[in-house]
C-alpha cells in the first residue's frame, strides 16, 4: 500500500536499497553459472551445482532479511550480546577438528548438512551490532580510554584473535577497519585511534613476514610478471583476463580464462571474469551500483533515528563497501590477494546471507528513520 510516498512501509531509500541488492545478487546468479558451469559439470555431473546452491542461499536470505527488516528496533540492541557470543562460540567450534573442516591449509568453515558455513562472516556482523550497541549506549565514555575503550578494544581482540587462528587474516583486517570507522563516528579521540592503528603494525609485520604463503602473496602483488607460472599466476591470469575483455567483453559465457585457468573464478576473481566477457562496461556498472548502494546505505545511517541506528548503519554499509573494494582491488592487482569475495555476487553461502540480513537491518533502520529527528542524538 503507498502513503506518503512509501511503499510497505519502505521509503524511497529503501526502495531502492532493496533494487539493488537484488539487482547485484542477480548478476551474481548470471556469473556464478557462467563461471562454475563446466568445472560444476565435470566435478559434480551438473553444470548448475553452485547455481542452484547459491540461488538456496540467496532463497534463505531473502527470509532471514525480511526478518531482520521487521524485528522490533528496540530488540536490536538486547540480541547484540547474544549474537557475538554466538558468533565467539562459532569462531571456536571451527577450530576444533571434531566440528571445523579444514580446506587449503584454514579451518574456516562448519560443516551443517550438506553445506558449509563460515562463522567469520557472523562475527563480523556481530561485531558491528555490538560496537554500534556499546558505542550509543556509554557515548559520554567513548572519549575515555580505561571507562570507555578497554571493554571493545577487548572484545575485538578476542574475536580477530580467533580469526587469525584459522587462519583467516583478510577478514581480521576488514573487521579492524570497519571497527575503526565505527569508533571514529562515535566520536573516539584521534589519538587513540591513531595509537590503535600504529600499534598493530607491528603485529601485522610480523603476521606476513612469518607466514611464507603471505610472504609468496606480496611478493606476487610487487611484482607478479617475475614468476607468472608460480606466485604471479593467479593474478596475472586475473590481468588476461580483464585485458581480453575490453571495452564490450567477447561476449557472456565466452570466457577463457574459467576453463580452468583462472583459480576461484566464481569465488575471489569473478570480478576478472566478469570483465573479460562483459569488459569494461560491465565491471563499471557493477562498479556503479556498488557506489549507489553505498550512497544509499549511508544516506539511511544519516538519517538512522538514534545513535545506535546511525552507527549501525555506517558499520555495516562499510563492511559491504570495504568487501566490494577488496575484492576489485585484488582482482585489478591494486592489492594484496586476500579471500575477501565480491558482496551479492561471488559464489559463497555465508557470506550472501550475512550480507543480505545486513540489508534487512538497514531497511529496519530505514523504516523506523521517522520515530526521531536524526539530527538530534549527535547533538545530544
Amino acid at each position: 500500500m503507498r502513503k506518503n510516498g512509501e511503499f510497505y512501509g519502505m521509503n524511497k531509500s529503501s526502495c531502492l536499497l532493496f533494487l539493488l541488492t537484488f539487482t547485484l545478487a542477480g548478476i551474481g546468479l548470471v556469473a556464478i553459472y557462467s563461471t562454475s558451469a563446466i568445472s560444476a559439470g565435470e566435478r559434480f555431473g551438473d553444470s548448475a551445482f553452485f547455481l542452484k546452491r547459491q540461488m538456496l542461499w540467496m532463497g534463505l536470505g531473502l527470509a532471514f532479511m525480511l526478518l531482520a527488516m521487521v524485528t522490533k528496533y528496540e530488540l536490536l540492541k538486547v540480541l547484540s550480546k547474544p549474537l557475538l557470543l554466538l558468533s565467539v562460540l562459532l569462531l571456536i567450534m571451527v577450530l576444533l577438528p571434531q566440528f571445523g573442516r579444514e580446506a587449503g591449509g584454514a579451518r574456516r568453515w562448519l560443516r551443517v548438512g550438506g553445506f558449509s558455513i563460515q562463522p567469520s562472516e557472523m562475527a563480523r556482523l556481530a561485531i558491528i551490532l555490538y560496537l554500534s550497541a556499546y558505542l550509543a549506549r556509554k557515548q559520554d565514555r567513548v572519549k575515555e580510554l580505561w571507562r570507555g575503550l578497554l571493554a571493545p578494544l577487548l572484545v575485538l581482540g578476542v574475536v580477530t584473535g580467533l580469526i587469525l587462528l584459522q587462519p583467516d587474516l583478510g577478514t581480521s583486517l576488514l573487521i579492524g577497519l570497519v571497527a575503526l570507522i565505527l569508533l571514529f563516528v562515535a566520536g573516539v579521540r584521534l589519538i587513540y585511534l591513531a595509537g590503535i592503528g600504529f600499534s598493530s603494525l607491528p603485529a601485522l609485520y610480523l603476521l606476513i613476514t612469518r607466514v611464507p604463503y603471505r610472504q609468496r602473496r606480496i611478493l606476487a602483488f610487487l611484482d607478479p610478471w617475475k614468476d607468472p607460472r608460480g606466485v604471479g599466476y593467479q593474478i596475472t591470469q586475473s590481468f588476461m583476463a580483464l585485458g581480453s575483455g575490453g571495452l564490450s567483453g567477447i561476449g557472456l559465457g565466452e570466457s577463457r580464462q574459467k576453463l580452468f585457468y583462472l583459480p576461484a573464478a566464481h569465488t575471489d576473481f569473478i570480478f576478472s571474469i566478469i570483465g573479460e566477457e562483459l569488459g569494461f562496461i560491465g565491471t563499471a556498472a557493477i562498479l556503479i551500483l556498488f557506489l549507489i548502494f553505498i550512497w544509499t546505505g549511508m544516506r539511511i545511517a544519516y538519517r538512522a533515528p538514534d545513535l545506535f541506528g546511525h552507527l549501525l548503519g555506517v558499520g555495516i554499509t562499510a563492511a559491504i563497501g570495504l568487501q566490494a573494494i577488496i575484492n576489485v582491488g585484488v582482482a585489478t592487482g591494486s592489492l594484496p590477494t586476500k579471500g575477501i569475495p565480491l558482496p551479492f555476487i561471488s559464489f559463497g553461502g555465508s557470506s550472501l546471507l550475512l550480507n543480505m540480513v545486513g540489508v534487512g537491518l538497514l531497511l529496519n533502520i530505514s523504516r523506523n528513520s521517522g520515530n526521531i529527528n536524526h539530527r538530534e542524538h549527535r547533538e545530544k
